[in-house]
């Protein structure tokens, strides 16, 4: 099965590609890896939703925002690699944007790692960084990059 049928049987649709908002591009492939510039949580455009993870944005929701940067990484793949070229992911790097004292940074990056997870199986198995960070592009509570291998 390909991925983007798998895509399909999980009734998950790829975005359009989040148009950069500095001077970058989505994603670059070098050689047979595929990396992504942070993706940020942007639906159809915008964010939303703006702030600190543990004060003005919940935990709960910051997991559903990481779903949606791990998603727009994707579509950045796609565009560069074409999803059904992905031979695994390799890592993934979240930054949360932290309110003072919020430890859970782990637990918001898990709304990316569980996608991955639910549409490439094992080869969605990464390593992974989820760091807290005091402030991030446009508000965003969220923001998360990826390395993955391609055929």
């Amino acid at each position: 099965m390909s991925w983007t049928a798998r895509l399909g049987e999980l009734g998950i649709e790829l975005p359009g590609v989040a148009a950069p908002v500095a001077a970058y591009v989505p994603a670059v492939r070098s050689g047979s890896q595929v990396l992504t510039s942070g993706q940020l949580p942007f639906v159809e455009g915008s964010l939303p939703e703006t702030g600190k993870v543990g004060g003005e944005v919940s935990p709960e929701a910051a997991k559903g925002h990481a779903r949606t940067c791990a998603l727009n990484a994707l579509a950045a793949v796609d565009s560069v690699a074409g999803l059904d070229s992905i031979v695994r992911v390799v890592k993934v790097t979240g930054y949360v944007a932290s309110a003072e004292g919020f430890t859970g940074q782990p637990a918001v990056i898990n709304g990316a790692s569980e996608l991955l997870g639910e549409v490439f199986g094992d080869a969605g198995v990464h390593v992974r960084a989820a760091v807290g960070v005091a402030e991030l592009p446009l508000g965003a509570p969220v923001e998360l990059d990826l390395v993955v291998e391609v055929a």
